[in-house]
């Protein structure tokens, strides 16, 4: 049996993101052959080229942790509608230099959670401009635009029963997408 490293880019720093307690959550549907590592983004310093031939030390940690990991999980919020500025600094230092994108050929899945009714929908679709120039193979179907309402998570920080059955199918599918494209 194959094992499989995910890593989690969560895209919020708030200690009670929705979205961080999303990618605890969704991580427990996937099989035992896969484990999950949300990557730290909050340390990186604001993308800047002249930097490329000397990256701070938290950058070539978060290169590292891609490079060793068969696939990638974002889970991100909707800033503004589009996703968050620490999500869109990580991936341009992971990118960079030219030539050097870690990025390229991970499978990738992506899901979001945001109070307003729409999810994160425009995030999730700025997020798949970006990744389809990086060469990232991304699960385009099912989407998963969360609505975090009441109910979304258990008293033990699960995901409730309305829900369950919904990301279950959406992981399923991740994993699948997962083991077909990855090396």
């Amino acid at each position: 049996m194959n094992k499989y490293e995910i890593a989690v880019v969560v895209g919020s720093l708030r200690k009670d993101s929705f979205n961080r307690k999303l990618a605890n959550a969704i991580v427990k549907f996937a099989p035992p052959e896969f484990s999950f590592k949300e990557v730290q983004i909050s340390d990186l310093p604001l993308y800047n080229q002249d930097d490329d031939a000397n990256q701070a030390e938290s950058v070539k940690r978060l290169k590292n942790e891609i490079n060793g990991a068969q696939g990638i999980l974002f889970v991100t919020p909707e800033y503004n509608r589009s996703m968050p500025g620490v999500l869109k600094n990580a991936i341009d230092h992971a990118s960079r230099p030219y030539g050097q994108n870690v990025w390229a050929g991970k499978p990738a899945g992506i899901v979001g959670a945001s109070i307003g009714v729409i999810g994160t929908a425009m995030a999730q679709q700025h997020l798949r401009c970006v990744l389809a120039f990086l060469d990232v193979p991304t699960l385009s179907q099912p989407e998963a635009f969360i609505h975090a309402k009441d109910g979304l998570f258990d008293e033990a920080g699960n995901i409730g029963a309305d829900s369950k059955q919904f990301l279950q199918n959406w992981m399923d599918r991740y994993v699948a997408w997962v083991k077909k494209h990855a090396a």
